[in-house]
């Protein structure tokens, strides 16, 4: 079985399946935690997959860069921002190694970007983060929770049944590194089905570690909280909001 890399398939189905993910809500969150920096105007969505977060920051008026590390993701991203008029500007690239002369006022990586960087490569992302913004700019970001992990995809398998796609990933869990098996089912236009598999690596990132980290890196830590400011202990997802020293 020939398996692409992560999104190689899943890219032009992303938003399509997440559609109950309150795409709304989640991007109104974000966009009031950058609202504390009325001077923030340019943005970096490091991760941006296929730009749903990006193209609602412009919409709020905030010029955007989307960074990500997929050409399917851009590819996708581009797409659907010319159909909905919206003017990016898109970069392919990983955090762990982006370098850039261009400064943000703020940047934001949202639904699991962190996630899929390993420990040990988490001091080169905030770090060139960090060099990415201006002095006392906003990094936004979230990573799913521990709990998530270990009591919600460890040892699972998720489906999601549609008329057009059938989506299955295969999840397990060593140590603090996940693999989820991704299997998608296409329907083509005779009727039949394309089988697509990929494979998807994150690893389990504790709150107080990313916190002393942060700081290590240079920032000042302004808030950590569950999304939409749910009890972090509860919360699928732990959001952290910092500034740069």
């Amino acid at each position: 079985m020939k398996r692409k890399r992560a999104y190689g398939a899943l890219a032009g189905w992303f938003e399509y399946l997440n559609d109950d993910c309150g795409y709304d809500k989640w991007s109104q969150y974000l966009i009031s935690g950058i609202g504390k920096f009325p001077a923030a105007r340019s943005g970096l969505d490091i991760g941006c997959g296929s730009g749903r977060f990006t193209r609602d920051f412009r919409r709020a008026g905030y010029e955007m860069t989307g960074l990500d590390v997929s050409p399917e993701m851009l590819a996708k991203a581009e797409q659907l921002a010319r159909e909905e008029k919206i003017s990016l500007r898109w970069l392919q690239g990983d955090i762990c190694r982006f370098r850039t002369p261009e400064k943000f006022d703020f940047a934001i990586a949202v639904n699991d970007c962190f996630n899929y960087i390993s420990k040990e490569k988490l001091p080169a992302a905030f770090g060139n983060v960090r060099s990415a913004l201006h002095k006392n700019g906003a990094f936004l970001f979230d990573v799913s929770s521990p709990r998530k992990f270990r009591e919600k995809i460890a040892d699972t398998v998720c489906a999601d049944d549609r008329e057009d796609i059938t989506y299955l990933s295969f999840n397990s869990m060593d140590g603090d590194r996940v693999t989820m098996d991704v299997t998608l089912f296409v329907r083509r236009p005779d009727g039949a089905f394309d089988r697509l598999d990929e494979r998807h690596v994150q690893y389990v990132h504790e709150p107080a570690c990313l916190a002393e980290l942060l700081q290590k890196s240079g920032f000042e830590l302004l808030k950590e909280e569950g999304l939409y400011g749910e009890d972090e202990r509860t919360s699928d997802r732990i959001c952290f909001l910092a500034r740069r020293a």
